[in-house]
């Protein structure tokens, strides 16, 4: 587990850097775009992209809360959750207690955000409330608990928030070039307005696939190990079973999911065939419930 942790943190560095490199090349060509080049153009650039970075990093569980609209939990409406959270607490070997949020979506679902075990974040969905029982919903919270704990948060948070920031930076300058036009003098740069019009076409086509490249890097692997470290929390891997069939069988759609986010969450929120089961492919963020459950029936 160590070592897994480990791995987390060199991955985020990692993710980080190419963050910034890929910020400061797609802001260099809309410079450019702009007839602002040379070294203003990589100043520009390199200063925007290091501040997008460090925003992301420090402010990426408030981001995620704030596209969620996540509300806190309170003790009236959310004693359940908030009892079994604090009876794993123990058991997690945490040392900080985790805030809890809640989502008003019918969807049941969870996900766990922050920088770090001290910034921790559970969030969970009414519809996970509604529909799960005692110790299907304590698997649940001990599958998020885990995720804190092999700092998979970290890696999860800065993926979110970066590849949002990616795909929404390109279809801003694909709307901008493509289908606004510039507002400079149309006379004078036709050359120009074909560089920008291929440059925004390659970014079109290129966004999607770095998003997703960036959240492989979230692998699949974290699932099966947070599973796997939920049993050991709850001793119970009947409970997390029960739950992951319940929420793999419902087919309400989770409003608030987008693609930068689908990562986060403990099973993919889109629903895609007819029965809501979606398909796991080479680009899947999850592994499918019935591998998750085989490797769970092996645990017991």
């Amino acid at each position: 587990m160590f070592e897994d942790i480990r791995k987390n943190k060199r991955k985020s560095i990692f993710i980080v850097f190419g963050f910034v490199l890929i910020i400061t090349l797609i802001l260099y060509y809309i410079c450019m775009a702009f007839d602002i080049s040379g070294p203003m153009a990589i100043t520009i650039s390199l200063a925007f992209s290091i501040l997008a970075s460090w925003a992301s990093y420090y402010n990426s569980d408030k981001i995620i809360l704030s596209v969620t609209k996540a509300r806190p939990a309170t003790e009236e409406e959310d004693k359940k959750i908030i009892n079994i959270l604090e009876g794993l607490m123990i058991s997690s070997g945490l040392s900080h207690k985790p805030k809890l949020y809640v989502v008003e979506e019918p969807q049941p679902n969870a996900f766990a955000t922050g920088r770090n075990p001290e910034h921790a974040i559970i969030c969970v969905t009414t519809g996970l409330l509604e529909k799960l029982e005692y110790y299907e919903l304590e698997g649940v919270i001990a599958h998020e608990m885990a995720h804190i704990k092999n700092y998979d948060i970290l890696l999860s948070a800065v993926v979110t928030v970066m590849v949002g920031f990616i795909v929404m930076l390109s279809d801003i300058f694909t709307r901008t070039f493509l289908y606004g036009g510039s507002k400079r003098d149309r006379d004078s740069d036709n050359k120009g307005n074909a560089i920008a019009m291929i440059i925004g076409l390659v970014l079109l086509i290129l966004a999607p696939i770095v998003g997703k490249i960036m959240q492989m890097a979230v692998s699949r692997r974290r699932e099966f190990l947070a599973d796997s470290t939920a049993v050991e929390f709850t001793r119970n891997p009947d409970g997390l079973i029960s739950a992951l069939r319940k929420l793999d069988e419902d087919t309400n759609e989770l409003k608030v999911a987008n693609k930068a986010t689908e990562n986060m969450y403990i099973v993919n929120p889109f629903k895609k065939n007819a029965n809501g089961k979606k398909k796991a492919s080479l680009f899947s963020t999850h592994p499918t419930i019935d591998d998750r459950i085989e490797a769970l029936q092996n645990i017991k």
